[in-house]
């Protein structure tokens, strides 16, 4: 009997451990995985400050503005939490979150020009957009600074 029991328990675990190693995809080659604290505008995450309890991934600067990309299901959640600060989990590639240039503050970034013949001139918005492909999200501690 408590043979039968033991071995219904192992086989118990080793079920809910396959399952939950079936739910965190592997993180491609150049990519990472990171968890960032912040808040959400439509499909616009910007980066937060880190709490101790909280810290994220520091590699990733305060008021950073990422395009989030994901199922719809999850980006209706997040959007149902706009105003509140949540903390995102999702694969960016490495190196994509360390723009040139210096930092003078709120999000601004003064860099180096491309020159007159660096493309045209309207450019694309697109095109330097720093993207994160959402994976989760789980609410966090305080507010949303208001627009």
């Amino acid at each position: 009997m408590v043979r039968e029991v033991l071995r219904i328990g192992v086989v118990l675990a080793s079920i809910s451990s396959s399952m939950a190693a079936e739910d965190t995809k592997p993180v491609p080659k150049g990519s990472v995985r990171v968890s960032i604290p912040g808040c959400a505008h439509g499909y616009v995450f910007t980066t937060g400050p880190r709490t101790a309890d909280e810290a994220g991934s520091t590699a990733v600067p305060d008021d950073l503005h990422l395009r989030m990309n994901g199922p719809k299901k999850l980006m209706a959640e997040i959007k149902a939490h706009e105003g509140s600060m949540i903390v995102l989990t999702g694969i960016m590639k490495e190196g994509q979150f360390m723009p040139g240039g210096v930092g003078i503050g709120g999000g601004v970034r003064i860099g180096q020009s491309g020159g007159p013949t660096s493309g045209s001139p309207l450019g694309n918005p697109t095109a330097n957009q720093i993207m994160i492909d959402v994976e989760g999200w789980r609410p966090s501690v305080g507010n949303c600074p208001s627009r």
